[in-house]
């Protein structure tokens, strides 16, 4: 666990990794460099050409109040708007929504769910506060078709102080300017909006363009001529611990025990994958496809690990982080075989609030980095975790649930090899 550790407080030293940023590109080569040590052929960074963004500043001001903001990603990139503020849209008005997290009770999940792994029986009452409402990645779209003339979300109902919310993440431009306020500003300028008319100054900055990140690669022979590609993403929205340096290091520990396994041991080929530009859209994981096409036939199993999470919990608003992992999503393609080999292996590991999914469950592909292999008809097992702060600044060491690292990753291995003489 020491070592896996290790990796994901190397990951998170080197700072803020969103697409396209010096420290992700730092990740990138790093890991790079492990692969090759572990004894991977093939090691290369193949690049994916992505949009990059970068917040300067972001300000609103109403009366004599002016509060700092996190400017929506990829949002107008420089605006000073002055415009009367309103709880609704408004057209020309700058909108100030109140926003509340999801919640979702997981004895509602369990219903939909092919099996779970619950011995304790939390799910009976389990709440879960999802990091965002449905509609996060069209937060704006009701400003932006409504003629508002700016967006300020309130983040009155999130169970911490912040306004560092990396969301919509899908790097797509909305032509709005629009920010993120913490609860306390939020509320600072809301009881002024109570009192009477109220004007407000928008201010932010952002730099925009495009960059070149990378994909990691590298692969090692099996006994079988089919593949198993075991992946996840290097970037993240800040300089994240979850999200997802635990799941790079969960691909850093399957590679390195599959380097030390023979290979006539190994039930098939495989290659692991770490993308670029999940925060823009998976933008690595569709090049890959787009670039690996013709090997898309012969995978047998897409094995994916994203967010060794730990659950926390909302205290006077401090994230308190609890003993308790996040409760964990396998999404896993509607075959039977492969739905026993998952469960079988959760329960091997005894990893606990665990759920095998449909990977269709959601939406028509699931919310994973690797969901894009979903169409193409790759049978699938994605792992996940979804805590409120994923997509937060919050997202420190103290969030990983250490005692899943190598839960976890006997897990995987496990799974792998029940794929033996899969064809």
């Amino acid at each position: 666990m020491s070592e896996i550790m290790g990796w994901i407080e190397t990951i998170v030293a080197q700072g803020v990794r969103r697409p396209g940023y010096p420290a992700d590109d730092r990740v990138a080569a790093w890991a790079a460099d492990l692969f090759t040590g572990f004894g991977l052929q093939g090691v290369r960074l193949a690049p994916v050409e992505l949009p990059y963004w970068k917040p300067v500043r972001a300000t609103l001001t109403a009366g004599e109040v002016e509060v700092a903001a996190f400017a929506l990603p990829y949002t107008r990139a420089r605006a000073r708007v002055t415009a009367p503020l309103s709880r609704e849209v408004v057209p020309g008005h700058i909108v100030v929504p109140e926003y509340t997290f999801t919640e979702l009770p997981q004895a509602a999940l369990r219903d939909a769910a092919t099996s779970v792994h619950d011995p304790e029986g939390a799910f009976d009452d389990l709440v879960q506060v999802l990091p965002f409402q449905l509609d996060y990645l069209d937060v704006i779209g009701g400003a932006l078709e409504g003629g508002a003339a700016g967006f300020a979300g309130a983040l009155t109902g999130v169970p911490w102080e912040t306004r560092d919310y990396y969301v919509p993440y899908d790097a797509v431009h909305r032509d709005l300017p629009a920010v993120w306020l913490s609860g306390a500003d939020a509320r600072r300028i809301l009881a002024l909006m109570d009192e009477g008319p109220v004007t407000g100054v928008l201010d932010v900055e952002s730099e925009t363009g495009q960059a070149t990140s990378h994909n990691v690669i590298g692969t090692l022979p099996g006994r079988s001529d089919k593949w198993v590609i075991i992946g996840s993403h290097h970037d993240a929205p800040w300089a994240s611990a979850v999200e997802d340096a635990s799941g790079v290091a969960l691909v850093l520990a399957a590679a390195k025990h599959w380097a030390s396994v023979p290979e006539e041991e190994r039930p098939h080929n495989l290659l692991f994958l770490l993308t670029a530009g999940h925060m823009a859209h998976a933008a690595g994981t569709r090049a890959f496809i787009e670039e690996n096409r013709a090997l898309l036939p012969d995978v047998v199993l897409q094995l994916h690990l994203e967010h060794a999470a730990r659950q926390c919990v909302g205290v006077d608003g401090e994230l308190v982080p609890t003993d308790d992992p996040e409760p964990r999503w396998w999404f896993t393609t509607r075959e039977p075989r492969l739905e026993k080999l998952v469960h079988d292996a959760l329960v091997a590991e005894d990893l606990r609030r665990s759920f095998v999914l449909p990977p269709d469950l959601f939406s028509p592909m699931p919310p994973t980095d690797g969901a894009f292999f979903h169409p193409e008809g790759v049978p699938l097992v994605h792992f996940l975790a979804a805590p409120m702060y994923l997509f937060d600044s919050a997202d420190t060491l103290d969030k990983v649930h250490e005692p899943s690292l190598e839960p976890l990753t006997r897990a995987a291995i496990r799974i792998v090899e029940g794929t033996a003489g899969w064809v």
